[in-house]
């Protein structure tokens, strides 16, 4: 039998196609292996926050779906971005993973101090829910919207409000809000949003603009004033409480969103497989109850579609950081 020798070069394309295979199968074994111990999700933020509050609840079912316990570990500093930076510069394995908030978007409209990109190092696994927020002062404050604003116009400078930090979503929302009714206050940034809601509840600071879950306890106990909602309709949980544009500052809106990211360099199935489990308990009948209780409305996303969110996000806090004269530090 007449031999066909091997074209020169095969033996070494062979091995490089068996490589190239074996490439590109280990994401897909990995992610078929994944996890194989707890995984952890950072928060950037105080425990009792949204963003903290936000992730734990959804925990909870992922650990059940993941069969590994998923642990909440909060950073909260520098409105975010320790915990930020921890999650872009750690293992891209998807075992450690990010709760953000709308503020997320936020910091290259407010600085240019960011230690990472937020286009470039992240991967989006989902967004979770999306939460009104609701203007409020000290119980012996102003009762209405009109009458801070006339307040604040009064005595140019006079007051203050609080923030769950720089570059926060509840520091962008304020200052948006003071542009718009055309006053000046000091900001007063603190580490987390209760320690912001405390200050004022204690009378320190005269307004913030707190999510609705943190907000609501409060003013059913009668602790604060809430003077109006971020949000373009009525909340059925705080029904008596009117939009902030139609109790004074007409065209007002904002709304805040949360979600989960990963390291940019996750493998792309293990990113699907964190969606799929992020996106099945969120449709859990018990956890959108629990989450409309807290006035947040479940929002899931396809992690390219997040990415692409994020995107549109940024583009728009530039645009209203020009429109509330935030500047860049």
């Amino acid at each position: 039998m007449k031999r066909h020798p091997l074209p020169a070069g095969a033996p070494a394309t062979a091995a490089l196609a068996s490589a190239v295979a074996f490439a590109l199968a280990a994401p897909v074994a990995f992610a078929q292996e994944f996890p194989q111990r707890p995984l952890r999700i950072m928060v950037g933020f105080s425990a009792g926050s949204v963003v903290d509050v936000s992730a734990r609840v959804v925990a909870e079912k992922l650990s059940e779906g993941l069969r590994q316990p998923v642990l909440i570990d909060n950073r909260p500093s520098a409105g975010g971005i320790v915990a930020g930076e921890l999650v872009a510069r750690g293992n891209p394995d998807g075992y450690t993973i990010l709760s953000v908030s709308a503020s997320h978007a936020i910091g290259p409209a407010v600085t240019t101090k960011l230690p990472y990109n937020i286009l470039k190092d992240f991967a989006g696994i989902s967004t979770t829910v999306n939460v009104a927020s609701v203007l409020i002062t000290a119980a012996n404050g102003p009762k209405t919207v009109k009458e801070l604003i006339a307040q604040a116009k009064a005595r140019p400078g006079s007051m203050n409000f609080s923030s769950g930090g720089i570059a926060s979503s509840t520091h962008f929302v304020a200052e948006l809000f003071n542009s718009m009714a055309g006053i000046q206050a000091t900001h007063v940034p603190f580490k987390g949003i209760p320690e912001a809601l405390n200050a004022v509840i204690a009378g320190t600071v005269n307004y913030t603009i707190t999510p609705m879950p943190n907000a609501i306890p409060q003013a059913s106990a009668g602790k604060v004033n809430a003077l109006g909602i971020t949000v373009a309709k009525r909340q059925p949980q705080m029904a008596d409480t009117p939009t902030i544009a139609e109790a004074g500052l007409p065209g007002f809106r904002y709304d805040t969103w949360f979600g989960l990211l990963a390291p940019a360099a996750t493998p792309r199935p293990v990113v699907d497989r964190l969606n799929a489990e992020v996106v099945r308990v969120l449709n859990l009948p018990e956890v959108r109850e629990r989450f409309r209780t807290l006035g947040a409305d479940p929002i899931p996303m396809a992690p390219r579609e997040f990415d692409k969110f994020i995107a549109q996000q940024a583009q728009r806090f530039v645009e209203l950081a020009k429109q509330a004269n935030i500047k860049a530090e």
